[in-house]
């Protein structure tokens, strides 16, 4: 009998590894991993003022929060008024004066502590200031 002559098959996996690094690059470059808005801010209910999504907000918008004890933060990192100034002062020389900045206030803040952080927005030169609110209920649906 004569023996039978097995060819080795090989398979090249680089570019199927490469491709799967990719893959996995592309979706933590995308994928939002935390909600980055304190939760336990309740919004005033407003009539009047325009509807915010992402789509009509420029990308320049920086949102200051500020909860019902008076502790301002940005995407849930606790400032001071100082470090609220030094961020405005760098947005203001990278973006100049023109960026929008959204206040989330709690509804039970007191005006004293939304003060504050508009006094350190005029102090920084920026003046595009509004405040978010919850619209008032349509059909079931709430807006911000």
């Amino acid at each position: 009998m004569a023996k039978l002559k097995s060819e080795e098959c090989a398979m090249d996996m680089t570019p199927m590894i490469d491709v799967v690094f990719q893959l996995i690059i592309f979706f933590v470059v995308t994928l939002k991993m935390t909600d980055d808005t304190n939760k336990d801010i309740i919004l005033e209910e407003g009539k009047d003022g325009e509807t915010l999504t992402q789509d009509n907000m420029p990308p320049t918008t920086l949102e200051i929060e500020v909860d019902e004890f008076g502790k301002i933060s940005i995407h849930n990192a606790k400032l001071s008024p100082s470090d609220l100034a030094g961020i405005l002062r760098n947005r203001v020389n990278k973006y100049g004066n023109e960026f929008p900045v959204l206040i989330r206030a709690d509804k039970r803040t007191q005006h004293k502590d939304v003060k504050r952080v508009m006094d350190v927005c005029t102090a920084s030169g920026v003046w595009k200031l509004s405040f978010v609110a919850i619209q008032e209920q349509k059909a079931g649906k709430k807006g911000r």
